[in-house]
Parts: C-alpha cells; sequence; structure tokens
C-alpha cells in the first residue's frame, strides 16, 4: 500500500466504498423474513442479542441501540450464556444470534441449546448471518442474509464488511420496531436524560 498521504486517502476511500457497497447488496435482499423479525421483536418481552468476536461487538452495539430506542435488550454473551447466562432467556423472549459463517462452534452449541432446550417455551431465535443456509441458520425460526461479496480487509481475512453489514441490518431492526411501537422523540429524551442530543432533538 501507498503509504503516503494519498495513498492513505485513497485506502480509505477503498474500504469505505466496500463496506458501503456491502450495506448496499444486504438492503437488495431483504424481504418479508425482515418484516416477521421487526413484528417478533416488538412483541417480545426481552430481547437477547449474541455473538463470539468482532459479532459479539456488533451484538452488543445492535443491544444497546435496542434499549435505548424503547425495546428493552440484553447482550448474550456466546460462551458465558452456557454457564449460567442462558437463564435469562424466558417465555416470550427474542434471541438474536451473529455469526458470519454461521459456523462459530460456540454459536452453534447456543443456537441447538436454544432450540433443543424450549421444552414448549415461547421464544424465538433470529439469526442474522453471512450464510443463510448455514448450520446456525438451520436452528432460526427467522434468518437475516447478511452475505458480502467480500471483505474491506485487502487479505480478505479481518471482519470488516460483514461486520458493517450485521451492524446496519441490526440498526434497521432497531429503528423498524421503534417506528411499529411508536416510539417517539420525547420517548428518546427520558432514556437520554444526560445525552447530549442531535438539532432537533435537543432539550
Amino acid at each position: 500500500m501507498n503509504t503516503a498521504p494519498a495513498g492513505l486517502i485513497s485506502e480509505a476511500r477503498r474500504v469505505l466504498k466496500v463496506e458501503a457497497s456491502a450495506i448496499m447488496g444486504v438492503a437488495s435482499r431483504v424481504g418479508n423474513e425482515f418484516a416477521q423479525a421487526v413484528e417478533l421483536m416488538a412483541g417480545a418481552r426481552l430481547v437477547h442479542v449474541s455473538g463470539i468476536g468482532k459479532s459479539g461487538h456488533i451484538a452488543r452495539k445492535i443491544a444497546g441501540t435496542l434499549t435505548s430506542t424503547g425495546t428493552p435488550a440484553t447482550f448474550l454473551h456466546g460462551v458465558e450464556a452456557m454457564h449460567g447466562d442462558l437463564g435469562i432467556v424466558a417465555e416470550g423472549d427474542v434471541v438474536i444470534l451473529i455469526s458470519r459463517s454461521g459456523e462459530c462452534m460456540e454459536m452453534l452449541v447456543l443456537a441447538g441449546t436454544l432450540q433443543h432446550g424450549r421444552n414448549g417455551e415461547g421464544y424465538t431465535l433470529i439469526a442474522i448471518t453471512g450464510v443463510p443456509d448455514s448450520p446456525m441458520a438451520q436452528y432460526a425460526d427467522v434468518v437475516l442474509d447478511c452475505s458480502v461479496e467480500k471483505e474491506a480487509c485487502p487479505h480478505g481475512l479481518a471482519p470488516t464488511a460483514s461486520t458493517a453489514a450485521s451492524l446496519a441490518m441490526g440498526d434497521a431492526l432497531a429503528l423498524a420496531v421503534m417506528g411499529l411501537k411508536g416510539f417517539g422523540p420525547d420517548d428518546f429524551r427520558r432514556s437520554h436524560p444526560k445525552g447530549v442530543l442531535p438539532a432537533g432533538g435537543s432539550r
């Protein structure tokens, strides 16, 4: 890579274009399964968002966005869930599982445990994955396709475009649920008593 300022600027533009293209690709594939996921989340007691590694960071951010926009949510760590934290999942909940490959062993164990352990309990599994027919997706009630053509990483290794796509899908879900619930500026202000809100929403 050219390390001169012009080369660095060019690299920034390349990365941003790859990630923007990835998000637009996901947008073009959004269908009825998205509407189904939104309706399930809007009616949930709690939404739990789970992932491992970089997908775990994305899951934590999605849970935060949901909570701040009127949908109570938790981050459910994919490993800690198997050591007691799974006890938070109950009747009427939605669990969102995030994995680019859909083959992460920890997430497969969690997904399998959730599916087989329902015993009639009414909670729902939603998968956000880059491989819609992956093993993890097979456990889900609703699958959201976040596949990308390539990562922005020049080596094709670091999760970049794929995490951007998953994060954007999470934002789309959160804001669609917010709209469905009628969560407005006054509600937002109540949940951000110490926040500096953008113009139009500031106190």
